[in-house]
């Protein structure tokens, strides 16, 4: 189980992907409907500029979604943009 916190609201999933889904179904700015987690964690990490390094926000196409959402949720909870609480 993961839980992923920001600010006082804790987001909880079995996957690395269900809690990036929760966090993208919580973006009230989020401007596109697609399914897509790789176009959420481009446009997520595109906010983040200002506290994550430029270096670290290249979305591999060779990398499965589940191993990008979980080196999202690790690249946040490390430049303070959320912390990961637990991770079983």
């Amino acid at each position: 189980m993961l839980v992923f916190q920001v600010e006082n609201r804790e987001y909880h999933g079995a996957s690395a992907v269900e809690v990036v889904r929760a966090l993208k179904s919580d973006s009230t700015d989020y401007p596109v409907s697609t399914d897509s987690v790789r176009h959420f964690l481009l446009w997520s990490l595109s906010r983040l500029g200002d506290r994550v390094h430029p270096r670290e926000m290249d979305v591999s196409d060779s990398l499965e979604d589940e191993t990008l959402a979980l080196g999202y949720l690790y690249l946040r909870d490390e430049y303070g943009a959320g912390k990961l609480i637990s991770h079983t």
